[in-house]
């Protein structure tokens, strides 16, 4: 390693394609960059897959804020949560003054875990999901590749959303079939591929809350996933391979879970 290089990380390799560093720091990027072509490659996959997603929601910009998320009613919420988090402590603290015990009274008003953020929240169901049924040999899919027809149209139906099985062949994967999960407080679907050498992919979908377009990577073992929220539903691309291989994947599946080119 030569004086001029040094170890660029996920964050700040996001950090320069987010445009987020400052004239210093990005100057030391772009000289890594040009050191390191796979490098290079990566940040220009991330700044298409990131144009695609803006452009598909370039519309929702020009929409008014809605009345909920204005920064005055944001406020007042706060304000709102702040007071009966108040109350419910005061009503604790009089319960354990008048004779409960001190391992009860921190169970009740110790504070809450945050929920994970809804990208995290489907990565994590789309994981669960592969590792139980990447591994069956009889009865990896409930309904076969030979029934394609159907087993979109009742995928369809069950999640309340168009489907269309992605065509990733020029990955070498090809569908074997799909199944219906449970998902959060509703329905999941999951198809799956696998390409010559019996190596399997899961394409994950349910409804999500949040409005996370950009793509998060999460890989747990040999697992990688990554998530993404749109239009009220969480996806999620999940197989045994590097991030760089799965991303072109997983825009590939962007594009065309709606059958679209």
């Amino acid at each position: 390693m030569t004086g001029r290089e040094f170890s660029i990380g996920d964050e700040t390799l996001q950090a320069f394609v987010d445009e987020r560093l400052d004239d210093e720091r990005r100057a030391a990027v772009e000289a890594q960059l040009a050191l390191h072509p796979e490098l290079a490659e990566r940040v220009a996959l991330e700044r298409r897959q990131r144009a695609i997603l803006r452009s598909r929601l370039k519309a929702k910009f020009a929409e008014p804020i809605p009345t909920r998320l204005r920064i005055a009613n944001l406020r007042a919420a706060r304000r709102t949560s702040w007071t009966r988090g108040w109350t419910s402590a005061a009503a604790a603290v009089a319960l354990f003054v008048s004779g409960a015990t001190a391992g009860w009274f921190a169970n009740q008003i110790g504070p809450a875990a945050s929920p994970p953020a809804p990208t995290v929240s489907v990565a994590q169901g789309a994981q669960a999901a592969y590792r139980t049924f990447v591994v069956e040999v009889a009865h990896p899919v409930e309904v076969g590749v030979q029934q394609e027809t159907h087993l979109l149209q009742w995928l369809s139906k069950r999640l309340g959303r168009k489907l269309a099985a992605p065509d990733l062949s020029p990955f070498g994967y090809r569908l074997m079939g799909g199944r219906l999960l449970p998902g959060g407080s509703g329905a999941a679907a999951q198809l799956m591929y696998d390409d010559a050498s019996g190596r399997r992919l899961t394409i994950y979908v349910r409804a999500a809350e949040g409005s996370e377009t950009a793509f998060r990577f999460q890989k747990e073992g040999e697992a990688a996933t990554f998530a993404w929220i749109d239009q009220g539903f969480g996806f999620a691309v999940t197989a045994t391979a590097t991030r760089d291989e799965l991303l072109p994947i997983a825009e590939a599946v962007y594009r065309g879970l709606e059958g679209k080119s």
